[in-house]
């Protein structure tokens, strides 16, 4: 994985040197509030509804033990003793006082992490396949061109202040985990017929108030083109896009108003300037920086203690049916570990759980971990001699829940327990829908399903690309959640379709319960998971259980 070399070193130092001056001119009454507020915005810091929020950058999810230790350490020095996991692959400290900002970010510097353009309208944070490296379907690595990307956006001049914030996905599989279709630019890594690897870009994708699936701007793009051609990209939206009004400022809408081959002529035009003068410097770089993503060495050990373990201890071959991924290299899985035990907040992770992930990391995982833009944390290489004692030591400190995938793997927002911007409560409703599978015990029946919420119509928590999608929404200061189905998230990017009118916040667990059994009961077999169910049958089954009174009611009166 990439390490920080001098240059890098001192740039993040002297941000944090500084943001240490601002943030001391700010207590001292020098800088008022809407002064400040660009500045923190620079260095990841938010003002939320009760405290200050530092958003902490993991670029394309990855991670050292001992960067891992260092999080833990911020959340038990300086916080409540937890962190939050975000969908951008970063995490989130909700209760940090002021004066103590500058040192946590002394403290990110001391292991080669920062905050710098978490937040604002620039290039955020690069994600990435968070089985990058390591998934058996993979046709390259897309880290070290994420690493690039990241290299070359961090303070770029001309991108500091675009219309809107601005979001890249790359994903090295033809079967996509990255969400590339909701971003600003989707990469999607493919081999042509010279069996040349580049890149596929997309672009105009997002979700909020205005949800819109990313199109196809060029089938290919070399990887000696990749960069000029993003910054073509940028290039033509910053000038071009609008400005008038923030909700109409993100790229997804100039693609809609200008049209993609109108847009598409320009940002050519673009690239036609800009390819040359990308000399190659950029390709000398991106070959030091692939060399510090080599795969791990691999070792061979015997596999007898896995398998007497899943013959004889169906918890153990539950966790293993469900929370493990094919790896490619012989004898070893990817691990997912999650962080949505039933009935707890989603994403969340204590100090002392992150030590023990850390810990874990370095004896048996090659010192990786990631993090998934799912709020999950990954063990990306483990040979499968070493899961039974791994799944032992997640059991005991609540790391062991079997559900990757399942209905209780929600992903959701802070929501107004947190959020400024939220309508609605987030958490309850996750930690509610968790319980509640848990207690019918119907999860691994129903089999895939992924379940997302946001407590806003920015729509942090995906709710567009769910499954079973759920907004929460402020109506006549009542909290009212409306319900979306069919979304996905995949290299098949669909938004989920609204099912009609929302429901209270006492409603949306049963209503959700409602669509989770008439799935079950009108599936034609077991291996018919509900977006396959959903696509057979169309809304009609999933709208009678959830409004079936009312909808007999409306047949009467029309009759």
């Amino acid at each position: 994985m990439y390490s920080y070399n001098e240059f890098d070193a001192a740039f993040v130092r002297n941000r944090v040197a500084q943001f240490r001056a601002q943030v001391d001119r700010r207590i001292d009454g020098a800088l008022t509030e809407d002064e400040f507020k660009p500045l923190r915005l620079m260095n990841g810091l938010y003002l939320q509804l009760h405290a200050y929020m530092l958003r902490v950058a993991i670029p394309y999810g990855t991670l050292s033990s001992a960067q891992m230790r260092q999080l833990a350490l911020l959340a038990e020095r300086w916080d409540r003793g937890y962190g939050h996991f975000t969908t951008r692959q970063n995490i989130q400290y909700n209760w940090p006082e002021l004066k103590d900002v500058p040192d946590m970010l002394d403290a990110l510097a001391d292991v080669g992490m920062h905050a710098i353009q978490t937040s604002g309208n620039t290039v955020r944070n690069v994600t990435a396949d968070h089985f990058a490296g390591a998934a058996a379907d993979e046709i390259a690595d897309p880290r070290p061109y994420a690493e690039l990307l990241r290299q070359w956006s961090m303070d770029h001049p001309e991108f500091q202040f675009l219309g809107r914030k601005f979001k890249i996905a790359i994903t090295g599989s033809p079967n996509d985990r990255a969400v590339t279709g909701a971003h600003d630019i989707g990469l999607r890594m493919v081999q042509n017929d010279a069996g040349e690897i580049g890149f596929t870009v997309l672009v105009g994708g997002g979700l909020g108030r205005t949800p819109m699936i990313g199109q196809v701007l060029r089938e290919f793009v070399s990887v000696r083109e990749l960069l000029p051609y993003v910054e073509a990209v940028l290039s033509a939206y910053n000038s071009y896009g609008r400005r008038d009004n923030k909700y109409k400022a993100r790229i997804k809408i100039t693609v809609h108003e200008t049209g993609l081959d109108a847009f598409r002529e320009k940002i050519e035009e673009r690239f036609e300037d800009l390819l040359p003068q990308f000399s190659g410097v950029d390709q000398d770089l991106l070959g030091e920086i692939k060399a510090q993503f080599a795969a791990p060495a691999w070792r061979n050990a015997p596999l007898e203690g896995f398998a007497s373990a899943y013959d004889s201890d169906p918890v153990f071959r539950s966790w293993a049916d469900t929370n493990l991924t094919e790896h490619r290299a012989p004898g070893y899985a990817i691990v997912s570990i999650s962080l949505k035990a039933h009935g707890q907040t989603p994403g969340d992770a204590t100090a002392e759980q992150m030590q023990v992930m850390a810990d874990l990391a370095e004896r048996f995982g090659h010192d990786e971990l990631r993090i998934s833009h799912e709020q999950n944390v990954i063990l990306p290489h483990v040979h499968k001699s070493d899961l039974p004692e791994i799944h032992a030591i997640l059991k005991a400190h609540g790391l062991a829940t079997a559900n990757i995938g399942l209905a209780s793997d929600i992903i959701a927002c802070p929501g107004m327990d947190y959020c400024a911007l939220a309508t609605a409560r987030s958490i309850p409703v996750a930690q509610q829908l968790a319980l509640r599978f848990d207690e019918l015990k119907i999860e691994h029946d129903v089999g895939a399903l992924k379940i997302k919420i946001s407590g806003c119509i920015n729509a942090c928590g995906h709710h567009h690309v769910g499954h079973i999608g759920i907004l929460g929404l402020d109506r006549a200061g009542v909290e009212n959640y409306q319900i979306t189905l069919g979304g996905d998230g995949t290299e098949t990017t669909a938004i989920g379709t609204r099912t009609g009118p929302g429901f209270a916040y006492d409603e949306i667990v049963p209503a959700v319960e409602r669509v989770i059994l008439a799935y079950l009961e009108q599936r034609e077999s077991p291996e018919e998971s509900f977006l396959e169910a959903y696509h057979r049958l169309g809304m009609a089954p999933f709208k009678e259980a959830l409004y079936g009174d009312s909808l007999k009611g409306s047949r009467a009166r029309a009759a």
